[in-house]
């Protein structure tokens, strides 16, 4: 049978010790009972329970005195007082002190379950809460892990941001690079996390939905505004009333919703799809793309008036080819590599010289979700106890040779050297003439991601 917890029982009455440590053990609770004699205290403390039912009237001792010191001295046992006395006195005072809850003598014993059932389910929702409190501490840390100045500059401008708590918020950078993650810290650095609620945070993806729907999610509508309306509904806006709306991909937004959503920035109100009522929201809005607004700008695919007011408060998230930022791979790959090993359960000691030097000279077009997905794939597929070359995927170990060649009969280098990037432009030009420029085709015959294809199409100009 399941453990459900640990329960110490605490009376002079051998017969209630014994009916309640027979019910309880029946339930699936380790019991441990005791007279309540001398030491007491030091035995509980000794045996660790979850939780301790502790009579108020002992031979020679105070239960109310006792209950003091064990809330002092060990705040996680929940304690729940017995009591003859059936006066509200007793159990107020108890109950101040801090018990969990009392129970007076004689039992119902399905009311002992229920309350030793709820403290125990208390003492596991506030190991879940010190849990994320921890997660929540260290999570900005570890998401701006780095030496790089590009890395440095952007965590302090993040915390001027936060500290500032903006209203509107502007994230760009390429795909891969953590524009979210970046989102979910500001986010935790201006809200925090309370035991009594978690302010929340609405993340909608702007590219994933038809115009239609994705107008519905964000402004709501009433009942009857249209035919399969058949009841009001809150927009997200609303919903994430007092924290935080991350505008994912904002860049591919039709135009006709921009102007709604500049409203909203502007006046900090909503009007529902078929409603007329005003509806006041705080809500901190963080807009993310990959798209270069201001070009979409001069191409008229995005307003300017709402560019200008989301780009007043910009972050750019470097990518991991950026030169400003490659002395952060080996620091975000020891940190994947150390965080997979504990998660699958492996010894692996770090990665050889070598392995680090091939890391640093890949381009990575992912990015960090990329060099995530890496290490995690060779902690997962390997059981070698140093990362070296031949555990790296090919496209980065430098062994991509076509099958049945040997590099002796690939690609050779000429003597005066090459244009990488020339030599990359002609690749990705001769890819789309031979799948007559279907760029999906093309990725696929690159071995890379549309995301990074597009990114080559973009910085060679070949859009």
């Amino acid at each position: 049978m399941k453990n459900l917890g640990r329960v110490y029982l605490v009376d002079d009455d051998e017969l209630i010790l014994a009916m309640l440590s027979r019910t309880l053990e029946k339930e699936g609770y380790e019991i441990l009972p005791d007279a309540g004699e001398k030491n007491l205290i030091g035995r509980i403390m000794s045996w660790h329970p979850d939780v301790v039912l502790l009579d108020v009237n002992l031979p020679g001792q105070n239960g109310i005195e006792m209950l003091k010191i064990l809330k002092n001295d060990a705040s996680h046992m929940e304690v729940i007082m017995l009591t003859a006395d059936d006066t509200a006195e007793t159990a107020v005072k108890a109950m101040k002190i801090g018990a969990w809850d009392y129970l007076t003598k004689p039992f119902n014993i399905d009311e002992v379950k229920i309350v030793i059932g709820n403290a125990i389910e208390n003492i596991k929702l506030k190991k879940e809460l010190e849990y994320l409190r921890k997660i929540s501490s260290s999570l900005f840390e570890n998401d701006f892990l780095g030496v790089s100045k590009a890395k440095k500059e952007l965590k302090e401008k993040v915390e001027r941001i936060a500290a500032a708590r903006v209203s509107s918020i502007l994230i760009t950078g390429e795909s891969g690079v953590g524009k979210e993650v970046i989102a979910r810290n500001i986010h935790q650095m201006m809200h925090g996390m309370t035991a009594s609620r978690s302010v929340p945070f609405i993340a909608v993806n702007c590219s994933a939905m038809p115009d239609t729907l994705l107008e519905s999610e964000l402004f709501g509508y009433e009942k009857g505004a249209f035919t399969d309306a058949k009841k009001s509904k809150k927009g997200l806006f609303e919903v994430a009333d007092g924290g935080t709306l991350l505008l994912d991909e904002l860049g591919e937004m039709k135009l006709s919703l921009q102007s709604k959503l500049l409203r909203v920035l502007e006046e900090r109100v909503v009007r529902r799809i078929g409603g007329q009522e005003e509806i006041p929201v705080d809500v901190t809005v963080i807009a993310t793309t990959n798209r270069d607004l201001s070009e979409a700008v001069e191409k008229g695919e995005f307003r300017m008036d709402l560019y200008y007011r989301l780009n007043a408060f910009s972050l750019n998230v470097p990518s991991l080819r950026d030169k400003d930022r490659r002395d952060d791979i080996p620091i975000l790959a020891r940190h994947f590599l150390a965080s997979f090993a504990t998660e699958y359960n492996k010894k692996i000691a770090g990665f050889s010289a070598e392995a680090e030097q091939l890391m640093l000279s890949y381009r990575w077009p992912g990015n960090v979700r990329e060099l995530k997905n890496v290490i995690q794939g060779i902690v997962v597929l390997q059981n070698a106890k140093m990362i070296m070359p031949e555990h790296l995927p090919l496209e980065i170990n430098g062994l991509s040779a076509p099958k049945g060649r040997g590099r002796q009969d690939g690609f050779v280098l000429p003597e005066g050297g090459i244009s990488l990037d020339e030599f990359e432009k002609d690749m990705i030009l001769q890819a789309l003439e031979r799948v007559e420029h279907n760029k999906t085709k093309a990725a696929k015959l690159l071995h890379i991601s549309y995301d990074s294809f597009r990114y080559q199409l973009k910085k060679f100009g070949l859009e």
